[in-house]
C-alpha cells in the first residue's frame, strides 16, 4: 500500500504583465545590440529580436481582454 502523501502546495501569485514586460525589455537590449553590430549578424537574428519586441504587445492586449493582471 502506498504511503499517504501531503497535499499539492497553492500556486504561487505572480504579475504575468511584470514578467512580460522584463521579457521584453531583453529583447529590446538584443535587438539594440544587433543593431549596434551592423552588418556582421545574420538578419534572422534582428527580426527575432523584433519579434520578441512586438508579439509581447498581443500577448498584453489579450491578457488585458481576458482580465488578467
Amino acid at each position: 500500500m502506498p504511503a499517504p502523501t501531503r497535499p499539492s502546495p497553492p500556486p504561487l501569485q505572480v504579475d504575468t504583465v511584470r514578467v512580460v514586460l522584463a521579457g521584453t525589455a531583453l529583447w529590446a537590449v538584443a535587438l539594440v545590440v544587433l543593431l549596434l553590430v551592423g552588418d556582421d549578424v545574420d538578419r534572422v537574428w534582428t527580426w527575432t529580436c523584433v519579434a520578441g519586441v512586438v508579439l509581447p504587445g498581443l500577448g498584453l492586449a489579450l491578457m488585458r481582454w481576458q482580465g488578467q493582471r
